[in-house]
């Protein structure tokens, strides 16, 4: 394997959902020449003859320096960085697979967003379990308010990120970045996963209430209490709350409560009209990521006693079949107290 300088990175991008296309894309526009890791065999076709992501990116004609495979060791291996952005819930069986192909120096940055339901693990985390105690100095994250669509559509955007040392985040920015794609450096680590992760569930709770037709004071309202719970559960794990005001936290918190192109949102809009989830779903290819995420912060919630009415409702939505209506008036009978305590 030859030396190379981050001038010419190797490149590997594992997972061709609508992020990770568009991620790779971009990167792939920068001149580098991408590696993508397409799990579906038709999709991986569409790309490599008819440069379009149709399922999960259309419209969207991508560089002919995007390979696609299906192969998974041609994505990783003999890479200096390998971006993985799967779906939370098959990210512990990904990792583990491409541990058998990674070299050791390899710089693995995650921007998936979620918690695994079983250990409460942010996804740095279980890709570090899964890789047998991989490195934190070769591990980051890649997070903030960016909806696919529009980073495809190279509207400007900005996000965080973070790595063990500002080394690691410099070295990411560096790689990532592009006159229509700013990237901020971190090394709050654990405060950019959580912002990322819990604001999905707060988004279902803001589809929730446009669904019911409640109003802006409502959505408001939400969501500003919805950021005092991702602050509350991020203190008791050590993030910096500065992080949680920031672009990984407040700002992508905003985007996905708000914006039209959040699946989140719109699961969460068709609970409050009246559907099942399992209709809603069903009807999905596309990964909604706070459904799964609402079940690890209820259950983390209660482990670490942090207090997180809003998330404990999405739940009794979710799972225990709760009517949006009931969870409203939950809320909001609640016990009166001091906005900060």
């Amino acid at each position: 394997m030859e030396p190379t300088t981050d001038r010419n990175p190797r490149l590997g991008v594992v997972g061709a959902g609508s992020w990770g296309t568009a991620l790779a894309n971009l990167l792939a526009g920068k001149g580098y020449a991408i590696d993508l890791w397409v799990f579906e065999k038709d999709v991986c076709k569409q790309i490599e003859k008819q440069r379009e992501n149709k399922v999960f990116l259309p419209g969207v004609i991508l560089s002919t320096n995007l390979r696609p495979t299906n192969d998974l060791r041609q994505a990783v291996t003999d890479k200096d960085l390998v971006l993985v952005v799967v779906p939370s819930h098959v990210m512990r069986d990904v990792a583990g697979q491409m541990g058998a192909f990674l070299n050791p120096d390899t710089l693995l940055v995650s921007a998936s967003k979620g918690i695994e339901n079983q250990t409460h693990l942010t996804m740095s985390g279980v890709i570090r379990e899964a890789l047998r105690d991989w490195p934190s100095s070769q591990l980051a994250v890649l997070s903030g308010p960016s909806f696919a669509k529009e980073v495809a559509r190279k509207s400007p955007t900005v996000v965080t990120a973070a790595g063990a040392d500002m080394a690691v985040a410099a070295r990411i920015q560096g790689i990532f970045a592009t006159p229509y794609f700013r990237v901020y450096t971190h090394t709050d680590v654990i405060g950019v996963e959580i912002g990322g992760a819990i604001k999905n569930v707060i988004a279902i709770a803001a589809g929730v209430i446009d669904g019911l037709g409640l109003g802006l004071n409502t959505r408001a309202a939400l969501i500003t209490r919805g950021l005092a719970e991702i602050q509350r559960l991020g203190a008791r794990m050590g993030a910096d709350p500065r992080t949680l005001a920031g672009i990984a936290g407040v700002g992508d918190l905003i985007l996905t409560c708000t914006g039209d192109l959040s699946r989140n949102h719109t699961v969460g809009k068709k609970i409050g009209e009246g559907l099942r989830l399992e209709e809603i779903l069903a009807e999905m290819r596309m990964v909604a990521e706070g459904v799964k995420t609402a079940k690890s912060v209820y259950n983390l919630a209660r482990k670490l006693a942090v207090e997180m009415p809003i998330c404990e409702e999405m739940y009794a939505i979710l799972y225990e079949g709760t009517s949006p209506e009931e969870a409203v008036y939950r809320l909001m009978t609640r016990d009166l107290k001091q906005e900060l305590e």
